[in-house]
């Protein structure tokens, strides 16, 4: 089953348009794409980060070497 889309309008100035359109041509992408991407990529990080937040405040200050994670995972 297809996941239902919508669109929305960002506005920026004519020089960081021109900038969006000159990195998203380097990188072979369409400008809508490149946006998107920088969205998704924002939204990750700031998961990421929450979700470091959550399980530093579950671990009441324990801590795990990377030796100890290192051995646990058998590498």
């Amino acid at each position: 089953m297809a996941t239902a889309t919508k669109s929305t309008t960002i506005r920026f100035d004519k020089d960081v348009l021109n900038l969006i359109h000159k990195q998203a041509d380097l990188d072979g992408q369409t400008s809508t794409e490149f946006m998107r991407s920088a969205v998704l990529e924002k939204l990750e990080d700031s998961l990421d980060y929450q979700d470091a937040v959550k399980n530093i405040r579950e671990s009441h200050g324990q801590a795990v070497s990377r030796d100890d994670v290192k051995r646990q995972l058998g590498l």
